[in-house]
């Protein structure tokens, strides 16, 4: 069956700005969550003082906020999303953190609206594989990428490695509640196939390409902790569980507990592991 792009596009646009304010009531939470990718994304792409670095699906924005520090004073972040109500949640927390040195752009993944070679160094955290022609939008960050510019992006590695993101999902399923993802659609694992994420990168140009895994770890305090959090951040998750009746909820709430267990620690809550593949490149 063949895809509508254009409808995809519009849905997924339509899911995040429903979705953008769960991501502010968790924005602090991802932050330190995420805390190890975004680390290693700036280490990778090396911004240095005066420099024009773009931020591309942004969300809260907080690792390029990093990358701002790094240019200051005289150096900008491009801050941008495709959800122009994601884009207000990083505008408050841009203020919060005291970071000036920002513009804000709604830019789409596969067509950027930026000139050709007219930034330093780009930083994409898991938006690559949410996109429908990922290949695309490689291609347009080697153009606006000037000559030997950086690029470091983060995706999801493989289910099997993210029981913090396929437990929710698969209760859904596994009770009979949801379908799994119809083909052709993008997805939290879509370039978590071994070399897929590499070749990607080179075939769309880039140079001295390198993919690593980055491990990370989110703590809860609870079944009721962990599904509060899934339903700020996930669209997919928050639509069934919105349509569910209280015997139906209550049979989610005791899968999870259950597939959580062997995660659990002494405080009474549970940390699930998580892994990430970064990659740096050259234009």
């Amino acid at each position: 069956m063949s895809v509508d792009g254009d409808l995809v596009r519009a849905e997924m646009l339509d899911a995040w700005d429903h979705q953008a304010a769960g991501w502010g009531r968790q924005a602090d939470s991802v932050r330190e969550h995420a805390m190890p990718v975004s680390l290693r994304m700036l280490e990778l792409v090396g911004p240095e003082p005066g420099e024009r670095v773009l931020e591309l699906a942004a969300g809260p924005g907080d690792t390029g906020f990093l990358a701002a520090k790094r240019v200051a004073p005289d150096g900008t972040l491009i801050c941008s999303d495709a959800s122009e109500a994601m884009l207000g949640v990083a505008r408050e927390r841009a203020a919060d953190q005291g970071v000036e040195n920002v513009e804000f752009r709604q830019l789409q993944l596969e067509w950027i609206d930026l000139e050709t070679a007219s930034v330093d160094a780009i930083m994409c955290r898991w938006g690559l594989m949410l996109c429908l022609d990922p290949a695309a939008a490689l291609s347009e960050c080697r153009r606006v990428l000037k000559p030997g510019g950086r690029l470091a992006a983060a995706v999801w590695d493989a289910p099997d490695a993210n029981p913090w993101m396929t437990i929710p999902s698969g209760t859904l399923i596994e009770l009979g509640l949801n379908e799994p993802p119809p083909p052709g659609r993008p997805g939290p694992f879509a370039l978590a196939a071994p070399g897929a994420f590499a070749t990607l990168l080179e075939d769309a140009g880039f140079q001295e390409v390198a993919v690593e895994p980055v491990t990370l770890a989110r703590r809860y305090d609870g079944e009721l902790d962990f599904l509060g959090g899934t339903l700020d951040l996930s669209s997919r998750f928050s639509r069934v569980w919105r349509e569910l009746a209280d015997e139906q909820r209550r049979r989610v709430r005791t899968e999870i507990a259950t597939r959580t267990a062997e995660f659990a620690d002494p405080g009474g809550g549970f940390t699930l592991p998580g892994r990430s593949l970064v990659a740096a490149a050259l234009a």
